[in-house]
């Protein structure tokens, strides 16, 4: 198998304008995501839509890819990054451009999903501990997953799930398994083109998670487990901690 990784970033962000190009102590986010992908990948590309990504990434020696304004998705850039700058590889892994701590083990947990060759789509999770907390557990902006006996992803939801009957909430940690998704992606080559045609589901569009669409449609999605947390950056405070965490 031979494996590209590919990071969206985009200027534009409600929450966080530039987000990419944020400095994090001497270097651009976008070059510590870039550095870490580059351990475990030979062929990395960020997929931009901005020039003043594209500069940043080829002045520290990067490789970036200029891609349209209008995809509504990471996945989607991802397809045309590849269109553009693949070489035939057979599995394209999405890395976000705000995970600057993303680890070489957790990208070869997702390659390693790709040993059965049944695998379409690869994505990583991590199980939750009580040391991280029920708040933790209830909050929406951090995807939980269920999968069944071959590590294959049933559903992914904002809720908490599995729901369990018969116990108080505070106590769910300690009485059941539950899996926070991590958003990574890989996709085998032909896959990534046939996902990113089809339309938006209804469960795509009540939970506003993508991945919902291609469970929708028939595709599997096979998981990886990592016991490594990661640290992603939607606002300027989450970047404060980031830079305490790299001191």
């Amino acid at each position: 198998m031979k494996f590209i990784a590919i990071i969206p970033a985009r200027y534009a962000s409600t929450r966080f304008p530039g987000k990419p190009l944020a400095d994090m102590k001497g270097k651009p986010m976008i070059q510590r995501v870039y550095e870490q992908v580059k351990k475990s990948i030979d062929a990395v590309y960020v997929a931009t839509d901005d020039e003043r990504i594209f500069t940043a990434v080829e002045n520290f020696g990067g490789r970036a890819v200029m891609t349209s304004a209008s995809h509504k998705s990471g996945t989607d850039r991802c397809r045309e990054a590849y269109e553009k700058a693949g070489q035939g590889e057979d599995v394209i892994i999405n890395v976000q451009g705000d995970e600057p701590f993303i680890m070489p083990c957790q990208i070869e947990a997702i390659k390693e999903c790709f040993n059965d060759p049944s695998t379409q789509i690869a994505t990583l999770v991590r199980e939750f501990t009580p040391d991280d907390g029920i708040d933790a557990l209830r909050n929406p902006n951090s995807p939980k997953v269920v999968m069944n006996e071959n590590r294959e992803a049933l559903y992914f939801s904002r809720s908490v799930i599995p729901y369990i009957r018969g116990e108080e909430q505070v106590r769910w940690l300690e009485k059941g398994r539950f899996y926070k998704h991590i958003g990574m992606y890989a996709y085998k080559a032909g896959v990534l083109d046939e996902i990113t045609r089809l339309p938006q589901s209804s469960l795509e569009k009540a939970e506003s998670l993508e991945q919902l669409r291609w469970l929708q449609n028939g595709y599997k999605i096979k998981v990886g487990i990592t016991t490594q947390e990661t640290i992603g950056i939607d606002t300027p405070e989450d970047l404060a901690k980031a830079l305490e965490y790299i001191k």
